[in-house]
């Protein structure tokens, strides 16, 4: 449970971050256009501050695990969970704050701290984990030193993509904007605002307009960074097929505020394949791996609507007709090995202090 920011110095302070859903406009927060997001309760990160005589950040016993049985142990590890760790991510985002208070004169306190944090967002399912872990730190930092009401609510998804990219992490504000907002939020990441303002123009909706949904994603997924690659470059040199699909993409966003709005699931639904279609579209097949494919056309085999959750790994899934249709989505889903679960939509996270900070 989020601490209360005017807790005192003394007292320890935990925050968490939930996983996140692109439903509508990804990947086009990459590319200067318009998304809609929302986080999701059924996975989060934790992240506890306690104040301590040394700064120190502590590894996870499992996620940074740096004791082995033996070689093979090691390299199975390292083959079946990669180079993964949070203490980076800690770490990244501790640089990233002091360094964005001391340019903006913003005094920070010389007390220490100990870093900790847990996560149950399955690896490597584009359900943001890795930018969970870093905003519910960066909302730790922001109360232990009483800052929350000097550094603006949009900038903060900025602070959390900085220090994702220090580690190399490439991926768009979207996720961030979700995670700093939670709840339902639609984002403009036109070039006017970016230019002018550094970042999107960001617009909390009512969770309750959604539909019921439903989550996909498979017990050993592929990893969803490579997907970007090959299209970002493309976009930059001018390719005319990437920078019209990009824009119908962030399009859809648009149209699905409007729908979401009028409860027009039958557009939902229109929107939500169409997004898909125009990213299979881009990246092509190979691009996007065979199980992600198959976990969008196992939904659309029984009449819902599905599209990836990021950028692979999961899917969002729509059944317009109801439980009759998650029952035969359930049954396809056991036969193929992957997971279904309901959708739990997690609210707003805003408090008076974050919302004294829009200024």
């Amino acid at each position: 449970m989020d601490q209360d920011p005017r807790s005192t110095a003394t007292a320890a302070i935990e925050h968490r971050s939930f996983a996140r859903i692109g439903f509508l406009g990804n990947p086009s927060d990459v590319y200067l256009g318009r998304t809609i997001s929302f986080t999701i309760g059924n996975f989060w990160a934790s992240v506890k501050l306690e104040p301590s005589e040394h700064m120190i950040i502590k590894p996870h016993p499992f996620h940074d695990l740096v004791q082995f049985t033996s070689f093979d142990h090691l390299v199975k590890r390292l083959e079946n969970e990669g180079y993964y760790g949070g203490v980076r991510l800690l770490m990244a985002i501790c640089k990233v704050f002091r360094n964005y208070c001391k340019h903006n004169s913003i005094h920070l306190h010389h007390r220490n701290f100990s870093l900790s944090y847990d996560t149950n967002i399955p690896r490597q399912t584009g359900l943001s984990g890795s930018s969970a872990i870093v905003s519910a730190a960066l909302s730790c930092l922001l109360d232990f030193y009483n800052v929350r009401h000097l550094i603006k609510l949009q900038v903060r998804p900025n602070l959390v993509l900085n220090a994702e990219k220090e580690l190399g992490i490439v991926a768009g504000l979207q996720d961030r904007v979700a995670q700093v907002y939670g709840g339902l939020v639609h984002m403009d990441f036109s070039k006017e605002h970016m230019d002018k303002l550094g970042h999107g123009i960001y617009t909390p909706m009512d969770i309750t307009l959604l539909p019921p949904l439903h989550l996909i994603y498979a017990q050993n997924p592929s990893d969803s960074g490579k997907v970007h690659s090959r299209v970002r470059q493309r976009w930059l040199d001018g390719d005319e097929l990437i920078i019209k699909s990009m824009e119908e993409v962030g399009n859809l966003a648009e149209q699905g505020r409007t729908a979401l709005l009028k409860k027009d699931h039958p557009k939902l639904l229109e929107l939500m394949n169409r997004n898909f279609d125009l990213r299979r579209k881009m990246f092509g097949d190979e691009c996007l791996g065979a199980m992600n494919i198959e976990m969008v056309e196992i939904a659309r085999r029984v009449g819902a609507a599905s599209k990836f959750t990021g950028s692979g790994g999961a899917v969002v899934v729509f059944c317009p007709d109801g439980p009759s249709q998650v029952k035969l989505l359930e049954e396809e889903c056991r036969k193929s090995g992957f997971i279904l679960e309901p959708v739990k939509i997690a609210p707003s996270c805003l408090n008076d202090s974050d919302i004294q900070s829009l200024g």
